[in-house]
């Protein structure tokens, strides 16, 4: 009976584990592709750095930070973007599924930059986290970022730069 129960017990402790409530657990990220949703010409991009930051709070509320910058093939110009985020972590045992909004700004950066004027930014995502052990957890990011406002100094011509990021990245409980 002693091992029936020990078996029960350690079966349904591997089926719901999830993960302990800490008070704080700070989450870090890199983007690792990066593609425009309308394009005029060349799309690839030659080159993306930056990263996601997050801290949530123990009540499954985070905050966020984003900075990215991304440089299409062809291009002397890079896409710089600034987000700042708030997040809710699903209380799903198992995996960590997290639902964010933010609001930044999306800018031009390099040769030929000051001909365009900064613009205002929105963007909602999802995170999907797979816990590797109690402490920490490695996760998968999409980010739906929506720029319509850069404008070109001389006309007034606002520039569209809706972007889709994916990203990598990593977070730990203390």
């Amino acid at each position: 009976m002693k091992k029936i129960i020990l078996t029960v017990f350690a079966a349904t402790s591997l089926l719901l584990y999830s993960t302990p409530s800490f008070a704080i657990s700070i989450s870090l990220g890199i983007p690792v592709s990066s593609t425009p949703k309308e394009c005029e010409g060349t799309c690839e991009t030659d080159s993306l750095s930056g990263y996601f930051l997050g801290v949530q709070l123990p009540f499954a509320l985070g905050l966020g930070v984003d900075s990215h910058k991304h440089k299409y093939k062809g291009d002397t110009v890079s896409v710089v973007t600034s987000m700042y985020n708030v997040y809710y972590q699903l209380p799903i045992p198992v995996i960590n599924l997290i639902f964010g909004l933010g609001v930044g700004s999306q800018g031009i950066e390099g040769t030929g930059s000051e001909y365009f004027e900064k613009g205002s930014a929105n963007q909602w995502y999802t995170s999907i986290g797979f816990p590797i052990m109690p402490l920490f957890d490695i996760h998968l990011s999409y980010r739906s970022i929506t720029s319509k406002e850069m404008k070109v100094k001389s006309s007034g011509r606002k520039i569209e730069n809706s972007t889709t990021v994916m990203g990598a990245g990593f977070s730990i409980g203390f």
